[in-house]
């Protein structure tokens, strides 16, 4: 497994599971059938609604907690945010059956993303949170977080696939000591990513499939890849992309696929904004 130290010296695997859309009576075998393949990061979130499955599977693997890698994500917060904030990360830490985390994400740009962020801060000065991040945050969101606030988010983790590429934007969190995140990887296979001939071109030259050049391309990019399968086999291609590495010339071919926009919705979009800010997740 490759690393990537974060802006605070955390060390974070830069290939891990995750556990988006998986029903939670799924989740607890598809995360342990994962760490038996050998991941480490485990990526979920309150609003997935499968913390706990996640949980029994960290407990049943007997994996020391040490040698693995647990996020999960903040839901948008009524006021007063930072209590609330709290509260939310003890029923997750409850949940997951866990003392700390090793990176808490805030889920969505909205709300009181100040009061959040500063109970954040509070959770990783006391060691709870070992890192902090941001998920879903734009440029001008992310910039303004840090410049009114006491610490930079460790990690954004953002829509990054082929189709949607994000270098420039990637450049400017390096640039302020943010790592990239990828969720979507594999964009859901929309676009028919898994047959796509480009794709499907370069996995021929490397022995490899479409999925594992996706995720040799990300990694390679140093954007740190959550991929999620319900099928062990896929789970273990999905792991076995250490051994080799895409040239300069078919790094340079993946990028002509980069559309610009979204795949799925943006973050920025009014509609989007009022449903995402005022969703709320059951007690």
């Amino acid at each position: 497994m490759q690393y990537v130290t974060l802006n605070n010296g955390v060390e974070m695997p830069l290939l891990g599971f995750g556990v988006y859309q998986i029903p939670a009576d799924d989740t607890e075998r598809a995360a342990a059938d994962a760490l038996a393949a050998g991941y480490r990061l485990l990526d979920t979130a309150a609003a997935y609604g499968n913390e706990e499955a996640v949980g029994r599977a960290i407990k049943s693997s007997g994996i020391p907690r040490e040698d693995l890698f647990v996020t999960t994500k903040l839901w948008v917060q009524d006021a007063p945010a930072q209590d609330n904030t709290k509260r939310a990360f003890e029923t997750s830490l409850q949940k997951l059956g866990l003392d700390h985390l090793d990176l808490y994400l805030m889920h969505q740009p909205y709300g009181d993303v100040y009061g959040q962020w500063r109970a954040m801060e509070a959770l990783n000065r006391e060691g709870r949170a070992k890192a902090i991040g941001v998920a879903n945050f734009y440029p001008d969101r992310l910039i303004d977080l840090m410049v009114n606030n006491e610490i930079v988010p460790a990690v954004n983790q953002i829509e990054t696939h082929p189709f949607f590429q994000r270098a420039d934007y990637q450049d400017l969190m390096r640039e302020h000591g943010v790592q990239i995140q990828s969720w979507g990887g594999f964009a859901e296979g929309r676009n028919d990513l898994f047959t796509n001939p480009l794709l499907a071109g370069i996995g021929k030259e490397c022995g490899k499939s479409v999925a594992q050049v996706v995720l040799r391309w990300l990694t390679q990019r140093g954007v740190i890849a959550i991929p999620k399968s319900v099928r062990s086999e896929r789970m273990a291609e999905n792991f076995d992309v250490f051994d080799f590495e895409l040239t300069d010339e078919q790094m340079a071919r993946i990028a002509i696929l980069d559309t610009g926009a979204s795949l799925f919705f943006d973050h920025r979009d009014p509609e989007m904004v009022t449903w995402l800010s005022k969703r709320r997740l059951d007690a």
